[in-house]
């Protein structure tokens, strides 16, 4: 992977496609990887076959970028900043945004501190959250910090749990980051986003919060619903692929 300094953290990055084709900037979620969430689910092959130059990377704490262990490190503004000066650094000026659960957390921070770079925005797995706040913050520290899998009881605990076992992450980091000051979004800045949102959440995610309340809100948003998914499974559906490609053609 690519690396580069952004407020002073190293950051991993890969960029596929041809970069004279239209950009989008992929982040994503808590305790993934730009391969366990982009490329192993398809998106970016997906993306690569609709016509779109893909930039993607290792949100701080995560993969390949640098490893932080001081919660004021894992702020939603220096996050959101790292993702831009991504694209500064490659001297993109106008973008799309496609992010998932956490990434799309940081995705409505990139587009409301970036009216002017960021053209489009999809938030997949974030719903009205984003201003009441992640659930279950403390269960699913106490799984991170937990020594093995079966000292963990609580169900939010054990999902994240096995999930950062299965991406190989670091735990520490990673509970770093979900015990942030994690400020959520207020009502009015969620109405400051003026760019075109699509708003992408399966049927049975219990993490995300009510999308419809959150699309509602938006000055222009659409809502997609994503049958029979929760927030693990829905991230590489079909029906949410088909519905972002749909949503970057009719903007």
């Amino acid at each position: 992977m690519l690396k580069f300094i952004s407020q002073n953290v190293e950051i991993a990055y890969e960029t596929a496609g041809n970069p004279a084709n239209p950009p989008i900037l992929l982040i994503h979620g808590f305790g993934s990887t730009h391969i366990n969430n982009w490329v192993q689910p398809g998106w970016v092959e997906f993306l690569l076959n609709a016509g779109y130059f893909v930039v993607m990377f290792d949100n701080r704490g995560h993969g390949m970028s640098q490893k932080l262990y001081d919660s004021a490190d894992y702020d939603v503004h220096k996050m959101a900043d790292d993702a831009h000066n991504l694209m500064v650094h490659l001297n993109i000026k106008k973008y799309n945004v496609l992010g998932y659960s956490m990434g799309a957390r940081i995705s409505a921070f990139v587009a409301m501190q970036n009216p002017a770079s960021v053209k489009r925005v999809i938030l997949g797995g974030l719903g009205y959250n984003i201003i009441d706040g992640t659930p279950g913050v403390q269960q699913i520290a106490n799984g991170l910090f937990a020594n093995t899998l079966e000292d963990v009881k609580d169900k939010l605990g054990r999902m994240f749990r096995i999930f950062a076992d299965h991406t190989g992450s670091d735990r520490k980091a990673l509970a770093a980051c979900i015990l942030s000051p994690r400020r959520v979004m207020l009502e009015a800045e969620v109405k400051s986003i003026k760019q075109p949102v699509l708003v992408a959440i399966g049927t049975v995610d219990d993490v995300a919060g009510d999308g419809p309340m959150l699309t509602n809100l938006l000055s222009d948003a659409t809502f997609l619903s994503i049958p029979k998914r929760d927030h693990m499974r829905a991230t590489g559906d079909k029906v949410f692929k088909n519905g972002v490609a749909e949503f970057l053609v009719l903007v």
